[in-house]
């Protein structure tokens, strides 16, 4: 009898806990039963506009349609019955083939043999943010991340190369042969050395080991800085002279951040790597990445002044960026980042509402991001319809120090909830140059509104 309670129990337990995830499991061959007795629910935004649906012909041939092509490819994903599922097509499978209309159209539905409407997930996406993302991003490979700060929901994630979800099964050969790796998602999946975007957390290990006070810090920087056989100069061989922690900051002097890294305590970078979330679980249901870090007390300080500055074997994802700089706009404070704001039968009635979760507190830079759009880097930022703050990087990724990605990762408030961007331009140049720019788009049609 306990064994039966027992086997009973867990049959319960299995139901409402674990039911999702294993129904949502690439590796479970009858996610396509559910479709026999349900049509596939829709995918809309935050304001309604519908970004995934399934059309019925007469004949009750089913067709998932995608209203916005390309410009939801990697985050909304696709559904096909031989290819499988990617991004919330594939998270929200189990909602998105559940029926929660009125039983009464069930039963109905059941003696008629006829399928239930499922159920729409609404999602935290904006489609004109989205919009205005991938219209910046242009032609060029990269990704950008949007999210609220204070809320952890993400409004916009676009991913360069893209594809049409609609025509996946068509294109199938030459979407999973293409050198360019058009599936990867790069904002979840793509790994890139951060370049001077890292500074963020170079300055904040040196913070720390001062008592959170950078008065006492100076540097003359003369456009480089060497030592043995290795040496590191600043953007274009630019002498910065005298600087303090925020010019040095803002600025992003190389020789500044080179010379620091040497001289910080390696264990003690490795632990706050740690609780940044490097090598480590993120929150998150996407399929990612894991950003890694990696420096040891036997390193020697050419290694330990690239790692500072970004380089090293650093590596790092759009998103675990995204989330870092979201959490100095949010005074420290990481919320949980998410895609789905609630779920509805197809009438409209509220099935399920999730809510936000603070996972913890991270970092809080606030006023040296801010100090590069105010007399730095990122000066391109500065609006009378918002307050920006942030950083730019320029990441360089092979022997060619001649090329590099472009980066940015930096926040605005106005009147709307604070807004954390993250920006990352492949083979571009400077983040400066190429990064701020689309980060500048984004922002203002944001505010504009």
């Amino acid at each position: 009898m306990i064994l039966f309670i027992a086997l009973m129990g867990y049959l319960v337990y299995f139901t409402i806990v674990r039911a999702k995830t294993f129904v949502n499991s690439p590796y479970n061959q009858r996610q396509n039963a559910f479709a026999e007795n349900v049509i596939r629910g829709d995918i809309t935004d935050r304001n309604g506009n519908v970004l995934a649906r399934t059309d019925v012909a007469e004949d009750g041939t089913e067709t998932r349609v995608y209203p916005y092509g390309s410009v939801f490819s990697h985050v909304i994903g696709y559904s096909d019955p031989q290819l499988g599922k990617t991004g919330i097509e594939s998270v929200e499978n189990f909602e998105l083939l559940t029926s929660n209309a009125f039983f009464v159209e069930r039963i109905q539905n059941e003696f008629n043999g006829e399928k239930d409407r499922g159920d729409t997930v609404v999602t935290t996406l904006d489609a004109d943010l989205q919009q205005a993302a991938y219209d910046a991003l242009g032609d060029n490979r990269g990704a950008v991340v949007v999210m609220e700060a204070d809320t952890g929901k993400i409004l916009s994630m676009v991913s360069k190369p893209d594809y049409d979800p609609g025509k996946v099964e068509e294109n199938w050969s030459e979407l999973s042969s293409s050198k360019d790796s058009i599936l990867l998602n790069r904002a979840m999946q793509g790994l890139y050395p951060p370049g001077s975007t890292f500074k963020t957390v170079t300055l904040l290990e040196y913070l720390r080991e001062h008592q959170m006070d950078g008065s006492g810090y100076a540097f003359h920087c003369t456009g480089s800085v060497s030592v043995g056989n290795s040496s590191i100069s600043c953007y274009h061989g630019t002498a910065h002279g005298d600087l303090d922690l925020t010019e040095a900051f803002a600025r992003s002097c190389n020789s500044a951040f080179a010379d620091m890294g040497r001289n910080l305590d390696v264990e003690s970078l490795q632990t706050l790597s740690d609780q940044l979330l490097f090598d480590s679980d993120l929150p998150l249901s996407f399929p990612y990445s894991k950003s890694s870090f990696s420096l040891d007390e036997d390193d020697g300080e050419a290694l330990r002044m690239m790692t500072a500055i970004g380089q090293g074997d650093t590596l790092v994802t759009p998103m675990h960026m995204a989330m870092l700089v979201s959490a100095v706009a949010n005074d420290g404070v990481l919320m949980v980042p998410r895609f789905m704001d609630r779920t509805e039968n197809y009438t409209g009635q509220l099935v399920e509402r999730y809510s936000t979760e603070t996972y913890g507190e991270l970092m809080i830079l606030q006023e040296y991001m801010r100090a590069a759009v105010e007399n730095g880097t990122a000066s391109a930022l500065d609006s009378d319809a918002y307050t920006a703050a942030g950083k730019t990087g320029s990441a360089e990724y092979s022997s060619d120090k001649s090329k590099s990605h472009a980066w940015f990762i930096g926040y605005a408030a106005g009147d709307k909830p604070d807004l954390a961007v993250c920006v990352l331009v492949e083979e571009a140049g400077s983040g400066s140059e190429y990064a701020v720019p689309i980060a500048k788009r984004i922002f203002d049609a944001y505010y504009a509104d």
